[in-house]
């Protein structure tokens, strides 16, 4: 088969949440010679942006993302140890999780594999993360970007109370603070005074070497 034929499958069976199958599709692909972050970039991220779409218009519920998820991760166990890892000049950290209240991390652990492909630093720390927590390891670890997602609206509000305890400890021009997940907007970026909103891996990264004047 060809690269886009096999885009096609893993962006379906992403979407269809299909596994049981599609690891094998992966091994497939990598098998012909193909390039594994190509196969993230144009078939995992694109199928799980269906999926967010789909639960954005309530086709598809939580527990449909959740398998969305699933069907991912099995495709990303076989592609990630081929992936090429780029080298950036300089060591850039970036801390990320799931926001406190939220224990869904759909999406953010293919944003973290993303942020490592291009030579970041991600200190991961999981879901459910209480507020302080971000901040306190941005710190700790010499962070220079606090990445957040949350897949429920009723968590949303954390997001807001990292950037208040950003200002409250004088820190917020120290850091860069990105926002991301299904029910997020650029527009609920704007009021909680986030420097980026994205929808996608593929945009997080370019959106955190943009904030870094990463070329």
């Amino acid at each position: 088969m060809t690269r886009e034929e096999y885009y096609k499958i893993l962006d379906d069976y992403v979407y269809e949440y299909e596994d049981e199958k599609i690891a094998k599709v992966a091994q497939d692909y990598l098998d012909e010679g193909y390039d594994a972050l190509d196969a993230i970039v144009n078939g995992l991220v694109p199928g799980m942006k269906r999926a967010g779409d789909a639960f954005q218009e309530e086709e598809y519920f939580v527990t449909d993302l959740l398998l969305c998820s699933d069907a991912m991760n099995n495709a990303l166990d076989v592609l990630k140890p081929h992936l090429e890892k780029n080298e950036l000049e300089h060591n850039h950290t970036i801390v990320i999780g799931v926001v406190e209240g939220d224990t869904h991390d759909i999406g953010k652990n293919l944003v973290k594999t993303m942020f490592q492909t291009q030579g970041f630093e991600v200190i991961d720390l999981g879901r459910d993360v209480e507020v302080n927590k971000f901040v306190d390891a941005a710190e700790e670890h010499g962070a220079e970007i606090i990445c957040m997602s949350t897949l429920m609206t009723t968590t949303m509000r954390n997001m807001r109370r990292v950037v208040e305890i950003l200002e409250d400890r004088g820190l917020r021009d120290k850091y860069k603070v990105m926002i991301g997940g299904g029910p997020i907007s650029q527009s609920f970026a704007d009021k909680i005074g986030a420097d980026k909103y994205t929808i996608d891996a593929i945009e997080a990264v370019k959106a955190a070497k943009e904030l870094l004047n990463i070329n």
